[in-house]
């Protein structure tokens, strides 16, 4: 509640946050769009693999012309104007750099970014969740021993999740589940990006002239999307993922507590403790009265009778026995509540949610058979979709993470609805990502094998 007053007081001594964004696509643009406005934040420089893509977003928003004009970062750090380049590396090296946000959608190069943050010793928000659930606990690990921060993106799901869920423990609840809503039907599973656009009420060509991406929309009904939050949010707020992966029931905000509870106690978790994702469609695709499809919630429970009255007294809506209650935010906001990561980070030097643990895993899954020879094409694509798994069970399986399935060959035949593993694809072994990946897991089997 105090961030605000910090940036004005950094803004009065003529020191504001430097900042530099890596990726101007949807999320970035939506920052850029409150960036300008938000005292005491100068944005130094964006760095896009197509700056004159990323100067039509900005012309787009309304930045005047002159404001992004900077003709290099130096410039840009004196004058107060930002400058465009194609060069990520400069902008997170320049020492007018204070935080690193990157918005690539890329995990192999949100990992790259991370650690060339961690070299240079900016503090780096990772609006890149598929970066964070490829390798997150070894990156949040490389920014501590280099003293800054690593932080979810706030605006984003999984960091508003994470505020829930820190409120509730701060308060003295047990959390029983966090999560957020999504429009999903079983069918979904199997949508390719030539299947999305009906499923969103839309045609191609309307889709192409709003300038929409078939493969990232059908990420978000495919069930990836939610694979990635949901382990982002397990391996940050030290929650469990389902053994069988997300169930997604039907739910309205009005029965969260009652369909969100342990399955011992008339609800679906398996225990407490658990991430899960809830739909705004019921199995026969009416819609969930009250339904969550934009939002975030958490579920908790009182710890004695004397809290369960107070439940009562002030109107929360629980379940039949009065036990378990839930918050929850209809909205987020995306990239225009990301100034709150850059502030946090900055200014109180916390992350608004970040990995503790490696506890959940977003695997391959085959859409349909493939065949030795076929190309993955990753999150959204034909050919594969994301399924959260217990790190435990990911790594016992040699299941091949989502983030890396992407432009690899299939050697061996995988069945439709089987787990893809390491084995039934080519990758490179000198490959960053890879290599990075194999470390972290090879650091976190002993542990995951002594908790089971």
């Amino acid at each position: 509640m105090n961030l605000h007053r910090k940036l004005l007081e950094r803004e009065a001594a003529g020191k504001p946050i430097g900042i530099g964004l890596i990726g101007a696509g949807k999320f970035g643009s939506m920052f850029l769009a409150q960036v300008r406005r938000t005292r005491g934040m100068h944005l130094v420089g964006i760095a896009d693999l197509a700056p004159a893509r990323a100067a039509e977003n900005l012309a787009r928003i309304g930045w005047p012309r002159e404001a992004y004009a900077a003709p290099s970062l130096d410039a840009a750090a004196k004058t107060g104007a930002t400058h465009l380049t194609e060069d990520a590396a400069a902008l997170i090296r320049h020492p007018a750099i204070e935080v690193v946000i990157d918005a690539t959608g890329s995990p192999t190069a949100g990992i790259a970014h991370a650690l060339m943050a961690c070299a240079e010793k900016k503090h780096i928000v990772m609006v890149n969740v598929e970066a964070d659930v490829l390798a997150g606990p070894y990156l949040a690990e490389e920014a501590r021993k280099a003293g800054i921060v690593y932080s979810l993106a706030y605006g984003d799901q999984p960091a508003l999740v994470c505020e829930m869920v820190d409120w509730a423990r701060a308060s003295g609840f047990e959390v029983v589940a966090a999560g957020k809503g999504t429009k999903y039907l079983p069918a979904y599973h199997a949508s390719t990006p030539e299947t999305v656009w009906p499923h969103y009420g839309l045609t191609p060509e309307r889709a192409a002239e709003a300038g929409m991406n078939p493969q990232m929309f059908n990420s978000f009904l495919d069930g990836t999307k939610s694979a990635i939050e949901m382990t982002a949010i397990a391996n940050a707020a030290g929650l469990a993922a389902p053994a069988d992966g997300l169930l997604f029931p039907p739910c309205g905000v009005d029965d969260l507590p009652r369909v969100l509870r342990p399955a011992a106690a008339g609800g679906v978790l398996e225990r407490k403790g658990m991430v899960e994702v809830v739909s705004s469609l019921e199995r026969d695709g009416r819609p969930v009265f009250r339904d969550l499809r934009w939002g975030v919630y958490v579920v908790f429970e009182a710890g004695d009778a004397y809290v369960e009255r107070c439940f009562a007294e002030y109107g929360l809506v629980t379940d039949p026995s009065g036990r378990y209650a839930a918050m929850y935010k209809p909205y987020h906001l995306i990239g225009l509540e990301l100034g709150i990561s850059v502030a946090s980070a900055a200014l109180r030097c916390e992350p608004t949610g970040a990995p503790s643990g490696f506890r959940a895993d977003a695997v391959a899954i085959a859409k349909r058979d493939l065949k030795p020879g076929e190309m993955l094409d990753g999150e959204g694509g034909y050919t594969v979709w994301g399924r959260i798994m217990p790190a435990a069970a990911s790594l016992a399986a040699e299941a091949l993470p989502i983030g890396l399935a992407h432009k690899v060959p299939v050697t061996r035949g995988v069945k439709a609805g089987d787990v893809v593993r390491w084995s039934d694809v080519r990758l490179d072994p000198d490959m960053e990502a890879v290599r990075i990946r194999r470390t972290m897991a090879a650091t976190a089997r002993p542990n995951l094998a002594a908790a089971q």
